[in-house]
């Protein structure tokens, strides 16, 4: 299955207990199949990653291949800061019937860019899955170059980046400088329509959570490369792709999940709840970009 279009950085959904809500889980994945996306990443960022058990990851990735039935693509967080603990994730999620796993670069123990090749090379000998590389340096404290996105495109099973620097230029370079085939998706809702034109194969996204119809349209003219059709599309939408991380994500989105009635508002700390302050703006996004009325 290809990576491509618009794919969802999806939620964890948890009561208020803490404990994943799965009831939630199976109508978010509905919500995602009958709205036009093209993929979910399970257990990413957005999905509360760093909290989740290796259980509930699996069990969460299981009942969406489950759920989806092949009509999306299901791709699984597997990436860790430590390269073993990495390898081992790898190994057992390429044991399910996913279609690929997005890998993130380690964060905190800042690796130098040849040690960033060597983690993903080790990773990608353990994988049986395609891997989508991750570059997220607002999070992680370091900047996977295009130079070493480039070489990590010559090793097998690694597909494509999901490149989250929001950067045109960036995109471009790692156009040009990877392999023939390699798949560049953009990271960052508020410029990934500009990515898209500079060529990105799509978006994983935290906007299309709450406006999945919106984001999967306005991703398709700009993969069609109507580009004034795609900047009509997008200009609804640009109110969610600030407010949405007016807090850390994933607290604003969950927020406004709750808000459509989807899913309960609840976190794992040590993330708490959308500040009162921000409720008025992140509300006033949701009903400009019609996903609440």
């Amino acid at each position: 299955m290809s990576f491509s279009g618009s794919l969802v950085a999806i939620v964890t959904p948890m009561r208020p207990d803490g404990a994943v809500d799965l009831d939630a889980w199976a109508r978010l994945l509905d919500f995602h199949a009958e709205n036009g996306t093209s993929g979910v990443v399970v257990g990413g960022t957005t999905g509360e990653s760093a909290t989740l058990r290796e259980l509930e990851l699996r069990e969460l990735a299981l009942r969406a291949c489950e759920r989806l039935r092949g009509r999306l693509a299901v791709i699984v967080g597997a990436g860790t800061s430590s390269t073993s603990a990495t390898v081992e994730r790898v190994r057992w999620l390429s044991e399910l019937p996913i279609d690929g796993l997005l890998l993130v670069t380690p964060a905190y123990n800042r690796p130098t860019q040849e040690g960033l090749y060597q983690h993903f090379a080790a990773a990608a000998a353990a994988a049986r899955k395609p891997i989508v590389l991750y570059n997220v340096p607002s999070r992680t404290a370091v900047d996977m170059k295009p130079a070493t996105v480039a070489r990590l495109s010559r090793v097998a099973r690694i597909v494509g980046v999901k490149e989250a620097l929001p950067e045109t230029g960036r995109v471009r370079e790692l156009v040009d400088a990877a392999t023939r085939g390699f798949v560049v998706l953009s990271g960052d809702d508020a410029t990934a329509r500009e990515a898209i034109g500079g060529g990105a194969r799509g978006v994983i996204s935290v906007t299309a959570n709450v406006a999945p119809r919106a984001m999967s349209e306005m991703v398709g003219a700009a993969l069609a490369a109507d580009a004034t059709r795609a900047r009509e599309l997008d200009a609804p939408l640009a109110g969610l792709h600030r407010e949405l991380f007016v807090e850390s994500n994933p607290i604003p989105v969950k927020w406004a999940l709750a808000q459509m009635g989807l899913m309960g508002g609840a976190l794992r700390l040590p993330l708490t709840p959308l500040s009162e302050a921000h409720h008025a703006t992140v509300r006033a996004a949701l009903r400009a970009a019609g996903a609440l009325t």
